[in-house]
């Protein structure tokens, strides 16, 4: 029976993963496979227990093989698809439960197993927006120390093993989140201020410091163990900084900590400073010993005070030796371990008089009334040693001689009082050969303020035997002679003997950062993003109308006795009041993009239970689709299998219920699919433009999300997204007549409306810009004068070794983002040019085969809202000029993309793309006008203004591109014909509109862009060809 009940369990709990894994249907779904294991564990909320109807015995339960599952599951299905949802209702917490337990479920011991498994968890999956804002909130509540306890809960002898491994995981999983959590930022996130490199780090170090704190009430062999390792690994990625930190943004342990250890050290806290002696001397590797000293030695004061003598100074430099007393201990002879620490360091690295002052007075005990006169001895040794080798002597620099010479005197100088003890360690230095004969090499040293060290020495250590040598000469005014007097009056007396007061007086308003706040973590849901209520409409005029008065109540006076007339959010409330819509359903926002496509394109065929709600379901689908989409574009194949789905939705919506910012949300969300599901969504928006079954506004909208979609996609700026056509009025009646409308609709409503058209003016601006200055670079005078100015140094580029990824440990890379030059030529451009050329050709089939028909029955292919109508025409080459722009990187762009391009745009400039071309509506030109045009160009062959200025567009942006990538060799030696033909057409359109020729809808911004584009084609083919004249072949003479 037992068996079967454990089967069954175990059963159960795998069928929880898997229906979290799976999509949930409902909300209360989620909530009872959400609650059920919370409520196994004790760590369930109170107010959401009348969810937990799923029992799961606690005793089959296992949180190390269990909660890795559903903290994978949460972050992989539950939380991008139902974040909003619980942000919403306020249910987020029951997801933080999995990963950070709140206040009130700290004390159970799962919390902290929870919390363990939930680094590992994050860390090794993809890291994500909404895992980071996890890994914030856990490293708040659950820092090391709180980690370090709860690994080391229970000691024994079974467990031990364990127990190591799991702390060893949680020391490498919090040392790697700065750099995992960067990565996945990329150069574009933003990375929270608490996982900052410097920030965290220099948290991290505060909390090393409370555990050591902690632990020093016990000195187990598994804590120096564990403080062992954990001081190991910071070591190694470089949280001991050798030198003191320039920028807030490098890490240092001491610079966080140090002021907690001198208050220690003040209050005389023994425990915690052994057990720091303790840690050092335990560690395996003398590198990281040496690592964690230099550390100290370059963090303690930063007060250049070198040789001063000022009675604040020595106390000072009494406070900082008897910290490295306390902290590392006193010399010993027997005890070699600290001596051969300090040689490597302090011997054996470039340090200032300050530090010799401080190693000074820390090997005399740094006390008024002792003196370690066997401590002094041993440092005396060793800093002769090296005092007096002939190679220091020759080839050390002045800073190292001022180091060495002040430490040795110093040291010889702390052996007083009294001084007759001292004259005996004085007699043998002054009798050992070594020193000698150095002396002699000091006086031989050519530069005299190295001579001037030695000399200074001889004269000390025979006034110490009791003699006296005068070398003289010590008044002079050089660099010298004044440090040598510095030093000796810093002689006179011993900074032991001074008096610590005076600093520890400084050090009063030194507060311990206060103990683990782990112990009380912040309780509530995590704020996130987006999680505001959404705003309530409120109801107003939205024109002169007096029809809609009756919506706005009438404010009441002060003495009036009725009550006064409901506001709007009143209303809003009313209306929302569940008594008064007992029968009408709730429409559920969409949590996967199934339902959201389900939402714009129903599949069923059927009437639904929901058609009469028709207005709010896609009210709803438009407020959430840009999120939505974006959201999941990092989460699995959801996307990829609904992209063509949605794009079809998105773009066959009708504003039939004059929906507010209807056209701003689909173009969002049309923006959204390019950018998210690319290789799908623009394919299929490409197809769908050459079909004559939509409107202008849906080309429109087509094209704008093709331009602004792949700028995105290749980090460029676009537009704000916001879409306001000019042409979209509530009353048709209040509207000018077509050609007035036409000709007063501001400059700034035709940009709004027409984001690529802005686009495009920017980039063939840019285009002509850079014409000037390559011609300004023929100049001489010019050219020197802009290398002296904005000449670069050479750039050095780190060249990685082809085996080295292949040694990096294999785990999930998060996934790589789509740049737009992988997918430029494939999906955007030559299918947009591809398509065009067998649009063309149907569209002529079909006029020819209608063209001996009766004069109503013929076919016109640039009809009022088709394709090759002059002004969907125009939008056309606008985007593909934008898009060939933002693909000059791609490596298909010379070869494929910009001949291509240009011949499109020749193409369309100078033949007739329909019979239709040229015949004016009602509302453009005159007849006097048109009749000159056509005398002008028989046949009406005639271009309207916004077509050739957009062809001209086109072409400035693929020769700009050209001259910009290799000068234009490709196209002028591949390309020759194409490019004589580009020529020709330019100079006949500028020799045309220099001669005044009327085009068809010129006038204002046309005339302008057109004249523009005309010259700047022509100077650009100039430019080219003076590069590649020579090499062009002759097609005339073929």
């Amino acid at each position: 029976m037992s068996a079967e009940f454990h089967d069954s369990a175990i059963a159960q709990i795998r069928d929880t993963i898997a229906r979290l894994r799976s999509p949930i249907p409902a909300e209360s779904t989620l909530y009872q496979l959400l609650c059920a294991p919370l409520a196994c564990l004790g760590l369930l909320p109170p107010r959401f227990r009348h969810h937990a109807d799923l029992a799961i015995p606690s005793d089959q339960f296992s949180i190390s093989r269990h909660i890795p599952l559903f903290q994978s599951a949460l972050l992989e299905h539950v939380i991008p698809a139902w974040e909003p949802v619980l942000v919403r209702e306020d249910s987020y917490v029951l997801v933080e439960q999995y990963f950070c337990p709140d206040a009130i479920s700290f004390a159970s011991p799962a919390a902290g197993q929870v919390a363990v498994h939930a680094y590992s968890t994050i860390l090794s999956s993809p890291l994500t927006e909404l895992s980071i804002r996890l890994l914030v909130k856990l490293v708040e509540a659950y820092p090391i120390d709180v980690l370090h306890t709860v690994v080391f809960r229970q000691q024994s002898s079974n467990t031990a093993g364990k127990q190591i491994v799991a702390w060893e995981d949680c020391v490498r999983n919090l040392a790697a989140i700065p750099g995992k959590v960067a990565n996945a930022a990329g150069p574009r996130g933003d990375i929270p201020s608490e996982l900052e490199q410097g920030q965290y780090f220099n948290r991290l170090s505060v909390r090393c410091d409370c555990l050591i704190s902690t632990l020093s009430k016990s000195h187990s062999r598994e804590h120096i163990s564990s403080l062992a390792y954990l001081l190991t690994k910071l070591v190694n990625i470089g949280i001991f900084a050798p030198s003191r930190p320039s920028s807030p943004a490098q890490p240092s342990f001491f610079q966080a900590t140090l002021p907690s250890i001198r208050y220690r050290v003040v209050t005389e806290d023994t425990q915690y400073l052994s057990i720091w002696r303790k840690i050092l001397f335990s560690l395996s590797s003398s590198l990281t010993i040496h690592s964690i000293v230099t550390s100290l030695f370059s963090h303690l004061t930063d007060e250049p005070f070198d040789l001063d003598t000022d009675t604040r100074v020595r106390s000072l430099v009494k406070r900082e030796a008897v910290l490295l007393r306390q902290l590392l201990g006193t010399f010993k002879v027997d005890d070699g371990e600290l001596l051969d620490v300090f040689s490597a360091v302090a011997l054996g690295r470039e340090w200032s008089e300050k530090h010799a002052r401080i190693f000074a007075c820390w090997t005399a005990s740094a006390e008024t009334d002792h003196t370690d006169i066997e401590g002094l001895e041993a440092m005396l040794a060793r800093v002769v040693d090296i005092w007096a080798n002939p190679d220091h002597v020759r080839h050390s620099l002045l800073s190292r001689h001022h180091y060495l010479t002040s430490l040795l005197l110093l040291i010889l100088h702390s052996f007083h009082p009294p001084r007759d003890a001292a004259r005996p360690i004085f007699e043998r230095l002054a009798s050992s050969p070594s020193f000698i004969k150095s002396i002699a090499t000091y006086i031989s040293h050519l530069d005299p303020a190295v001579r001037d060290c030695g000399l200074l020495v001889a004269e000390e250590v025979a006034l110490g035997t009791g003699k006296k040598l005068d070398f003289g000469g010590w008044d002079r005014e050089d660099e010298g002679k004044g440090w040598c007097r510095r030093l000796r009056q810093l002689l006179q007396e011993r900074d032991a003997d001074a008096d610590i007061n005076l600093a520890l007086q400084e050090d009063n308003g030194v507060v311990i950062e206060p103990g683990p706040k782990a112990t009380n973590p912040a309780s509530g849901s995590m704020a996130v993003d987006g999680s505001e209520q959404p705003r309530k409409p409120v109801v107003q005029d939205s024109d002169d109308d007096s029809d809609n008065d009756s919506l706005i109540g009438y404010a009441s006076s002060l003495v009036s006795s009725r009550s006064p007339s409901p506001t709007p959010s009143e209303l809003y409330e009313t209306e929302k009041d569940p008594t008064l819509n007992v029968g009408k359903k709730k429409i559920a926002r969409p949590v996967y993009l199934a339902q959201l496509g389900e939402m714009v394109r129903s599949t069923s065929g059927l009437r639904t239970e929901q058609e009469n709600m028709e207005v709010e379901k896609t009210e709803i689908a438009l407020d959430v689709a840009e999120e939505l989409i974006r959201r999941k574009s990092t989460y699995g194949t959801e996307l990829e299998e609904n992209a063509v789905n949605l794009t079809h939705g998105f773009l066959g919506l009708q504003d039939n219920y004059d929906i507010e910012g209807f056209e701003e949300k689909r173009q969002a969300a049309l923006n959204a699919l390019v950018v998210c599901c690319s290789r799908k969504a623009a394919p299929v928006l490409i197809e769908e433009f050459f079909r004559n079954q939509y409107s202008t506004t849906q080309r429109y909208a087509i094209l704008n999300a093709l331009a602004l979609g792949g700028r995105e996609l290749a980090s460029l700026p676009i537009p704000p997204s916001r879409v306001i056509g000019p042409d979209r009025l509530s009353f048709p009646s209040k509207r000018l007549p077509p050609a007035l409308h036409k000709k007063y609709i501001t400059a700034a409503d035709q940009s709004n409306a027409n984001p690529v058209q802005m686009l495009l003016d920017d980039i063939s601006r840019q285009a002509i810009d850079n014409t000037a200055e390559s011609s300004a670079d023929k100049v001489p005078e010019l050219v020197r004068e802009r290398r002296l100015r904005i000449r670069q140094p050479a750039k050095v580029t780190e060249v990685n070794s082809p085996n080295a990824i292949s040694r990096l440990p294999t785990q999930t890379a998060p996934q790589k983002m789509t740049t737009f030059t992988e997918v430029a030529a494939e999906f955007f451009i030559c299918p947009l040019i591809n398509r065009f050329w067998l649009f063309l050709r149907d569209e002529q089939t079909r006029e020819e085969r209608t063209k001996l028909q009766p004069i109503l029955h013929q076919y016109r292919g640039a009809g009022t809202g088709l394709v090759l109508n002059a002004v969907v025409l125009s939008r056309l080459l606008s985007t593909l000029g934008v898009l060939v722009h933002a693909a000059r990187n791609a490596r298909e762009w010379l070869a494929i993309i910009a001949p291509d391009a240009l011949e499109l745009a020749v193409t369309v400039g100078t033949r007739p793309v329909s019979v239709a071309e040229g015949e004016d509506e009602e509302d453009v030109g005159a007849p006097g006008v048109e009749a000159e045009a056509k005398h002008e160009q028989p046949g009406g062959e005639r271009k309207e203004a916004a077509v050739l200025a957009s062809a001209l567009e086109l072409t400035l942006i693929v020769l700009d591109g050209c001259l910009d990538l290799d000068g234009g060799r490709s196209l002028g030696l591949e390309h020759t014909a194409l490019l004589l033909g580009v020529s020709e057409w330019a100079e006949e359109v500028l020799s045309k509109l220099d001669k005044g020729t009327r085009v068809l809808g010129e006038g204002g911004a046309h005339e302008i862009k057109l004249g523009r584009a005309a010259a700047g084609v022509v100077l650009k083919i100039r430019e080219l060809g003076g590069k590649w004249g020579r090499s062009m072949i002759n097609v005339g003479s073929l």
